[in-house]
């Protein structure tokens, strides 16, 4: 009797087919603006401005995630780069969600530490994350500059964004690939800001 895949089997390959298809379309997509976005990172670093991060959810870990990068290291040896994720203190954020509303919980954090000059880098599946729009309005008060991981439309955060600012809207509508390729993107954002601080690699 032959053997058979099961629907689960057939719905696991499914999975890494799709995620390798959007991953393929994404080198092509979003190579120039990551590099652009790791270029406008380094400036900042080099002036002695901090990067700050923020998301929700999955999210929040890719916003905390990327802060493990650059604090520590991706690969290569270096001085950990002062980044704080502005998700992670739950203390603050439970009091602020608390007393302000949840839609101020980064926002209200970015107008108490940020400065002219920082940079907020800003995830949003959807585009659309009230307290994250909230958390970029904050930053262009503080004249920081913003890079912001989205989804394939980019959702209000585009519409927010200024010429200044970088936008990665990775080619992908369903959460689950969207952040997929956001955490890709942390990993070549990251590589790129080590090869541009370490000379080339």
């Amino acid at each position: 009797m032959p053997v058979t895949e099961s629907d689960h089997v057939r719905a696991v390959r499914v999975h890494f087919r799709e995620a390798a298809r959007a991953a393929n379309e994404a080198a092509d997509l979003l190579a120039t603006g990551i590099s652009g976005a790791a270029e406008l990172i380094v400036s900042a670093l080099l002036a002695n401005h901090r990067v700050f991060t923020c998301g929700n959810g999955g999210s929040a870990s890719d916003a905390e995630h990327i802060v493990a990068e650059l604090v520590g290291r991706l690969e290569q040896e270096r001085p950990g780069l002062p980044a704080i994720a502005l998700s992670a203190n739950s203390s603050a954020l439970t009091a602020l969600a608390n007393d302000y509303g949840y839609a101020e919980v980064f926002a209200r954090q970015v107008r108490a530490f940020g400065s002219a000059g920082d940079v907020l880098i800003a995830f949003s599946g959807s585009g659309n994350s009230t307290n994250v729009v909230s958390a970029i309005a904050a930053a262009h008060e503080r004249e920081m500059s913003v890079v912001a991981f989205t989804g394939s439309d980019g959702g209000l955060i585009r519409e927010q964004l200024l010429p200044s600012d970088r936008l990665i809207a990775v080619p992908a509508t369903r959460i689950m690939r969207v952040q997929e390729l956001h955490r890709v993107g942390i990993h070549a954002l990251c590589d790129v800001i080590d090869r541009v601080l370490l000379g080339g690699m």
